[in-house]
């Protein structure tokens, strides 16, 4: 099971970084999501794929017995889902400011506000 989601990984990877290296800004941004759904499954794949118990302790005892799961991953992941969301409504905002501005959601055409007036 670690082989497939290493070659998703890859494939998320690749996909990220092309769509990335387009011209459009909204691609940019979806290829900013790519990224981060390939970093957070990486992070679970690095993790280990374990079917153990919750690491919860039962009443009475001081520790846990049996094999559980790592919890640490988990939260990790789901912290950057929740800032990876953040940053991809901040940037819908900043995209959809800049197509009223420029009118074109091309990444060459954002260089004529930086021009003087001729």
């Amino acid at each position: 099971m670690e082989f497939v989601l290493a070659i998703l990984v890859g494939g998320l990877f690749a996909a990220g970084l092309y769509t990335i290296l387009r011209r459009s800004i909204v691609r940019i941004a979806i290829g900013l999501v790519l990224l981060g759904h390939a970093a957070n499954l990486l992070i679970f794949t690095a993790a280990r794929l374990t079917r153990y118990a919750a690491p919860i302790v039962p009443a009475g005892a001081e520790t846990v017995t049996q094999p559980v799961a790592d919890p640490l991953p988990q939260a990790m992941i789901l912290t950057a889902i929740v800032i990876s969301f953040g940053v991809l409504v901040f940037a819908l905002v900043l995209i959809r400011r800049v197509y009223s501005v420029v009118g074109s959601d091309d990444v060459d055409s954002l260089t004529t506000t930086d021009r003087p007036d001729e």
